[in-house]
């Protein structure tokens, strides 16, 4: 089974060259970096001195950039990583057995790179499939015929669009599973904002996706109420 790693990316640089070096320590999977064309800190030079493949994207934003690196590969299944997570070591291994057993898409669970109690409080509750779950820091692979089928990610959308994946592929019938290994995810956002502030902005911005609002507007809500701007 094939799979190829494509990581969307802006301004990554203090992440991207930890992310590549884990990944070839554990897998041979074919990697590829989307960078935004809005990238001003090298992050797709440190990238090919890494030696993995870098694309461009003519448009910004994480939906168009996932979307022209899908196009550019060919691959049984598409595994997309946020390029300040890193999957679990045997991540190859679970997707592999997942699709194999007729799943067509998945996520992990996940833990922070932190120990704060409030923090793994919120790492327990990804163990947990449901509504809240298949977001873009839990990783999400997704067959590539399936991920064709569902049109891919929708760039209209800001910010939410690997919920909106999950959520259709889910109406659609489709197979997915959570698979209960851990993923590693910073916690940068909650270091310059409180654990109360992140979670309430994260509730009410998800809140207000399910109830239909614009996420051109939610995007809006979400950068400004959190600092620095994420």
């Amino acid at each position: 089974m094939d799979i190829c790693i494509i990581i969307p990316t802006y301004n990554e640089a203090a992440n991207i060259g930890r992310l590549i070096s884990y990944l070839q320590q554990h897998t041979q999977t074919p990697i590829l970096v989307a960078d935004s064309p809005e990238s001003t800190d090298g992050t797709s030079d440190l990238a090919k001195q890494a030696g993995v493949k870098v694309l461009t994207c003519p448009k910004g934003g994480r939906a168009p950039q996932m979307n022209y690196a899908a196009a550019h590969v060919r691959a049984d299944v598409l595994y997309f990583v946020h390029a300040d997570t890193l999957p679990p070591s045997n991540f190859e291994t679970a997707i592999s057995e997942a699709v194999s057993a007729g799943h067509h898409l998945g996520y992990f669970r996940y833990r922070f790179d932190s120990q704060r109690t409030l923090l793994r409080v919120n790492s327990y509750c990804t163990r947990f499939d449901g509504v809240f779950a298949g977001g873009g820091d839990q990783t999400l692979f997704i067959r590539e015929s399936t991920f064709k089928q569902l049109g891919g990610f929708r760039e209209e959308l800001k910010l939410m669009e690997d919920f909106d994946l999950v959520k259709r592929a889910r109406k659609a019938g489709y197979s997915h599973l959570l698979v209960q290994m851990d993923a590693l995810v910073s916690a940068r956002k909650y270091r310059s904002n409180s654990w109360l502030r992140v979670n309430l902005v994260n509730l009410w911005v998800f809140l207000l996706f399910r109830c239909g609002v614009s996420t051109v507007r939610l995007n809006e809500i979400y950068q400004n109420l959190l600092r620095p701007r994420v």
